[in-house]
């Protein structure tokens, strides 16, 4: 669009060497409430035309190119049928990108968004924006209730975890007394109300410093529904879509986040734009964030 710089205007093809990767993962299967997350990447690449790449904040206009690879195909797989597949498609990503963004999808994205850093789990650090602990239990196999529970299961240890904007009654006790039994770190949402967002998120960086790599997981329902109803998980009280921004700013800004995926967002579930357009504001925050890296 003349006059108008957006995001759309930095999707590069594959064949261009470009900072930033874009892998779609339209996964649906195994969703705690049945929807159509997997609508989501289509819809996010559809609105990023509408989002400027001008910052009057930091007065800085945004120049990373991002190589979009597709869409994983995982169509009518299951989660365990399309675990490798993810994996595979965020491992070579990541071997020619900085920085991966995974579109999902539901959250059971995660797992193989972990793994596909290709990195013994014990080097790898998690950090969740997310309203659930994603501790259900495995035994009645993965959904995207449990991502979480299945890599601590895997072998990433609980003190490379750090969950940010856990929501009162969306959760139960023993997901909550597992995960700190594991030894994440637990920020609730009204933790982040009450000190601000930026020192949680200093706090959740200083909970993984010792790790080598970081995946950031954006469970997108952790914003307040009223600010993102396209998300079926979402609840009243939760986090501001400024401090989601804020967040995801800061931590895309750390050399040591190597993916960040953005899940359970179903655009049919919201009728107006909203979501679609807090969906594709997470791009320019993820891309604000890259090219204040050292």
């Amino acid at each position: 669009m003349a006059g108008w710089p957006n995001l759309s205007d930095l999707i590069v093809g594959i064949e261009t060497k470009a900072p930033v990767g874009l892998v779609g993962a339209p996964l649906a299967a195994g969703s705690v409430t049945a929807g159509q997350c997997d609508l989501a990447p289509a819809m996010l690449r559809q609105t990023l035309r509408r989002i400027g790449r001008y910052d009057v904040e930091t007065q800085q206009e945004l120049d990373s190119d991002i190589a979009d690879r597709g869409d994983v195909e995982i169509a009518g797989l299951s989660i365990e049928e399309a675990t490798p597949l993810i994996a595979k498609a965020v491992r070579y990503s990541v071997s020619l990108h900085e920085l991966t963004l995974l579109v999902g999808g539901n959250n059971a994205v995660t797992r193989p968004g972990v793994h596909g850093l290709g990195m013994s789990l014990d080097k790898v650090g998690l950090i969740t924006l997310d309203a659930h602990f994603d501790m259900r239990e495995t035994r009645e196999g993965l959904s995207n209730g449990n991502p979480v529970r299945a890599l601590i299961e895997d072998g990433l240890p609980g003190r490379n975890i750090a969950q940010i904007g856990l929501a009162s009654f969306a959760n139960s006790r023993k997901m909550h007394d597992d995960a700190l039994a594991a030894g994440n770190l637990v920020v609730t949402v009204e933790e982040v109300r009450r000190h601000a967002i930026r020192p949680v998120v200093e706090r959740a960086l200083k909970h993984v410093a010792h790790c080598d790599a970081l995946f950031v997981d954006c469970d997108i329902d952790v914003i307040d529904r009223s600010q993102f109803p396209g998300a079926p998980g979402a609840r009243p009280g939760g986090m501001a879509a400024h401090d989601f921004f804020a967040a995801v700013r800061r931590l895309a800004a750390d050399p040591r986040v190597r993916v960040i995926d953005l899940t359970e967002w179903d655009p049919p579930l919201d009728q107006t734009d909203l979501s679609a357009l807090t969906a594709a504001r997470w791009v320019a925050e993820c891309l604000a964030g890259f090219e204040q890296r050292p």
